[in-house]
């Protein structure tokens, strides 16, 4: 009976956690999907402002892509993906990285050598929590992804550790 109940709790344990990756997921179909600036062929650089973005964004995603915000490491859902396929920026759609630039730093975070594009990201210097990073954001509408340091694998020697909840994954080849 012990054994019959630990089993038990261990199957709600693993119901509740899959639904609530379920959920998440479904919400950001709907936020993609209620996202009019979302596009994965335009470039046009956005000017959207932030409180549009707050009405259209999920809070996570508000918080990390808006405000600078960063997820704890360990709990985004890319951080240690080998799924094959191309991140996207998950608030406007902009193409960012393939997985063939993805390695496993062990950060807690995803984190590629390289972007797809010298013109996908931007960098910008970051002196918050009394230190000097480099930011990453999406050339596109200018949204906090991460931060890129210097020791990374070759070639690029870069590590661009960024935040799963600001990457759209499409998997493929």
């Amino acid at each position: 009976m012990k054994y019959f109940k630990m089993l038990a709790g261990i199957l709600m344990m693993m119901l509740y956690s899959c639904s609530g990756n379920a959920q998440k997921n479904d919400q950001m179909d709907n936020a993609r999907n209620n996202n009019p600036y979302y596009s994965r062929t335009d470039t046009t650089h956005l000017n959207v402002s932030d409180a549009e973005w707050k009405k259209i964004l999920p809070h996570d995603l508000y918080e990390v892509a808006r405000e600078q915000g960063t997820e704890r490491a360990f709990t985004g859902k890319y951080w240690d993906s080998e799924t094959k396929g191309t991140y996207y920026c998950a608030v406007c759609g902009n193409k960012l990285f393939l997985s063939d630039a993805k390695f496993a730093s062990s950060c807690g975070w995803p984190s590629f050598f390289e972007p797809v594009r010298k013109n996908s990201v931007l960098y910008k210097d970051d002196y918050s929590y009394g230190m000097h990073r480099i930011e990453v954001e999406c050339a596109r509408c200018n949204s906090h992804l991460g931060h890129i340091f210097d020791d990374g694998p070759p070639p690029t020697h870069k590590r661009f550790c960024m935040n799963s909840v600001s990457l759209d994954f499409e998997p493929g080849i």
